[in-house]
């Protein structure tokens, strides 16, 4: 089995994008495989897993209940699994994603202060996350947008912990926050506030490498090269790798360290290995374990690298 006919046997959330990515297929065929992503496989089970009320989990953030005793973030509340329904690419205009967002929309609740969901928290990186559900699932989140336009810092991204004091910007907020910003772009067409600050963020991370300290050169985070899935709020290079490909983004010189790094983890049979699994409460298993070979780590590489060598 060839390495493209690997990812067609698989969930349909990763065959119609492989369809789409990878493959010569036809908007029809694309569009149909895409259907089954509401009734079928993971995102069916996810939709299922949905609380009458309308969280996941008992929560926005946090499970119902939560302590913070248990090892791991939990990754089953509603920020998570709602970003997740988007990787998978469930169809916002189908019924079962319409109902779904509507309970979001009417029930959930931050934990915060009790804000609405869909009104935001008060963190970037939440918000972020809630900008780019929001616009996906075509909900009116332009007042989340303006809020975050006003908290980039002078060098250009965003940090979580600037509430706390922090001037400089962190990779894992500013990845989250553009990913938002894209969505709404895309979306609405957004505007050229949005676009120039989105247009900064990408330059603080490109300034950089996409992994390197401006001041020393040296890697932030050792688990920045390390390629995950689910990815949830962390950074690593293939996931802003993808969000420049996702974008339209014609390949910069200065991505060239981080495609090595995704290129260099090609295995000799043509696959990527899952390399990190954030611990944590889960629905259910998406990949097999750290060391296998991984579907999604494997798509959304070949993507990259196709975007790369093809310049657009």
């Amino acid at each position: 089995m060839n390495v493209i006919d690997w990812l067609l046997d698989a969930d349909p959330a990763i065959r119609w994008q492989t369809l789409r990515d990878l493959t010569d297929a036809s908007p029809g065929e694309i569009a149909a495989e895409r259907s089954r992503v509401e009734h079928e496989g993971w995102g069916a089970r996810l939709l299922e897993l949905q609380d009458a009320g309308g969280p996941w989990d008992g929560g926005a953030l946090f499970p119902a209940g939560y302590t913070g005793n248990e090892p791991g973030q939990p990754w089953t509340p509603t920020v998570h699994t709602l970003q997740t329904l988007q990787i998978f690419g469930l169809d916002p205009a189908g019924q079962a994603a319409r109902r779904a967002i509507a309970l979001v929309a009417e029930h959930v609740r931050w934990e915060h202060d009790g804000q609405r969901y869909f009104d935001g928290e008060v963190e970037p990186c939440l918000n972020g996350r809630t900008i780019e559900a929001g616009a996906y699932f075509g909900v009116d989140v332009r007042p989340i947008v303006e809020r975050i336009l006003g908290e980039r810092l002078a060098d250009g991204g965003w940090n979580c912990e600037a509430e706390n004091g922090s001037v400089r910007s962190s990779f894992d907020t500013t990845i989250i926050v553009l990913e938002g910003l894209a969505e709404f772009e895309r979306v609405t067409g957004g505007s050229e506030a949005v676009a120039q600050a989105r247009r900064g963020g990408e330059e603080y991370l490109l300034e950089r490498g996409l992994f390197r300290r401006k001041s020393t050169g040296e890697p932030v985070k050792p688990g920045y090269l390390d390629l995950a899935f689910p990815y949830y709020r962390h950074y690593d290079v293939l996931r802003a790798l993808d969000y420049f490909r996702r974008c339209g983004v014609k390949p910069d010189p200065r991505m060239a360290q981080a495609v090595e790094v995704v290129s260099s983890k090609r295995q000799p049979d043509g696959r990527w290995l899952l390399e990190r699994v954030h611990p944590g409460r889960v629905h259910f298993v998406l990949e097999g374990g750290v060391g296998e070979p991984s579907r999604w780590n494997t798509l959304r590489a070949l993507r990259v690298l196709d975007w790369w060598q093809n310049g657009s």
